[in-house]
């Protein structure tokens, strides 16, 4: 089992403050899309961030406090209410996705496919896209190595995601890409609105 933490918080500053779950690709809102990930992880969700949209029925929802302190906040924050619930079991691992993703969903089922053949020195796995960026914020990490990352910061909130994962050790799985990107601006949300039916 990986449970999931879905990052939504965030100003959406380049999109004119627009709430980024709530924006609409192929029919379904991004929030809709990323969660498409979770039957297939089989753990539990935790959507984390203030957001305009309903969280489903059997999803975990929380903000970090005080809210917006970044995307490392935001997956403390997550990992806390995922160690809260009540009688939930705690999966090994934990995939960590940021909203604005159209196609997280089918990003992590292709990392899915390699948790099992991991060897027990690699803390976590992300995709590299061939321009030879690391996608941090699409990742499945140990559950306790997070942990151990998170407590080795001097703090979480206003701190970026390379200095939670710099000590961790990768298994990065080479892609081409077309499962990966985001939406920052107006551009973006226009580009995978065209391209996704």
């Amino acid at each position: 089992m990986i449970d999931l933490i879905v990052l939504a918080g965030g100003r959406g500053v380049r999109l004119g403050g627009r709430d980024k779950a709530a924006l609409v690709v192929g029919g379904r809102t991004l929030l809709e899309r990323v969660l498409d990930a979770a039957p297939g992880l089989g753990g539990t969700a935790v959507v984390v961030g203030a957001t305009s949209e309903p969280v489903p029925a059997g999803t975990l929802s929380t903000v970090e406090d005080p809210p917006d302190g970044g995307p490392v906040a935001g997956i403390e924050a997550g990992l806390n209410a995922l160690d809260l619930e009540p009688g939930a079991t705690r999966a090994p691992w934990v995939a960590v996705v940021a909203v604005d993703q159209p196609r997280a969903a089918a990003a992590l089922a292709q990392l899915r496919e390699h948790v099992d053949l991991v060897p027990g020195q690699v803390d976590a796995l992300a995709h590299l896209h061939p321009e030879g960026a690391v996608q941090w914020l699409l990742g499945i990490y140990r559950r306790d190595r997070l942990r151990w990352a998170l407590h080795s910061l001097p703090r979480t909130r206003d701190i970026a995601v390379r200095h939670l994962v710099a000590d961790l050790r990768w298994l990065l799985i080479a892609t081409d890409g077309e499962d990966l990107g985001d939406v920052d601006t107006p551009a973006d949300l226009a580009h995978w609105q065209h391209r996704t039916p």
